[in-house]
């Protein structure tokens, strides 16, 4: 159990049994480890020095030859702190870098990339990361996510719909959507989603999705293998689409 503990914590077989070895003796010549791990000098001599930069082991340069002592095991606490000042250090990393290329397109009508394809492999998971970002655009315009939608989307994505109401999507969210008439959307309708409205097609069924989430399209094809979704980040198209949900929709 140790050994897996330690490997949780980076080190590798060979690191471990090094630093169990001198662990148990309190401190050690490389010879001695080499001996007694049956592990050849060199590559002791090698790990040593991989397991005194991870800090795991000390170098003791007093006598005629250097000795490695191991760290108390109440000590590697250090690595908590480590964990952390790395992370503080990439949080503030990520920031500035944010803040420098929104300086950047500052000043660009389409920031780049204005089209992404998105894999079915990839799909789900780009729903929840870009949600925020859709969210933002939608409460920066009308506050109201337009368009029509498959509902097969909504039988592969029912999951992602439910966290999107529940938790993931701003209070004063709205969506107003065309759809198909089928079980898994009045299933849905039923769930309570006051500012989820739904009204159905009475044509033909659609056989995609599209979403005008403020400035930003998605498209979404789900009714067959493999799923895909493009997102198409373009002011002017969105606005022209939003006006014409919007118009569709009450005339509906």
């Amino acid at each position: 159990m140790v050994n897996d503990l330690l490997q949780e914590l980076g080190l590798n077989p060979k690191e471990i049994a090094i630093y169990l070895c001198v662990l148990k003796h309190g401190k050690m010549h490389p010879s001695s480890i080499s001996k007694e791990t049956r592990i050849n000098r060199s590559t002791v001599y090698s790990s040593a020095r991989e397991l005194i930069k991870k800090g795991f082991l000390l170098e003791d340069l007093a006598g005629p030859n250097s000795s490695l002592i191991a760290i108390n095991p109440g000590d590697l606490n250090f690595l908590i702190k480590k964990e952390e000042q790395e992370l503080t250090k990439k949080k503030h990393l990520i920031e500035t870098t944010i803040k420098s290329l929104q300086e950047l397109t500052r000043n660009s009508e389409y920031p780049i990339p204005k089209i992404v394809f998105i894999q079915e492999n990839d799909l789900e998971d780009y729903l929840y990361k870009r949600s925020d970002v859709w969210h933002a655009s939608i409460m920066e315009r009308d506050g109201i996510l337009w368009g029509f939608q498959d509902h097969t989307f909504a039988e592969h994505y029912e999951k992602w719909i439910d966290w999107e109401w529940q938790v993931g999507g701003p209070k004063d969210l709205r969506l107003r959507l065309l759809s198909n008439e089928s079980s898994i959307e009045k299933k849905n309708t039923e769930k309570g989603y006051s500012r989820r409205q739904i009204k159905f097609w009475p044509s033909e069924s659609f056989t995609a999705t599209v979403w005008v989430h403020g400035d930003y399209l998605i498209l979404v094809q789900t009714r067959s293998r493999p799923h895909y979704l493009v997102e198409i980040h373009d002011v002017l198209l969105a606005s022209n689409m939003r006006q014409f949900f919007n118009g569709v929709w009450e005339k509906f």
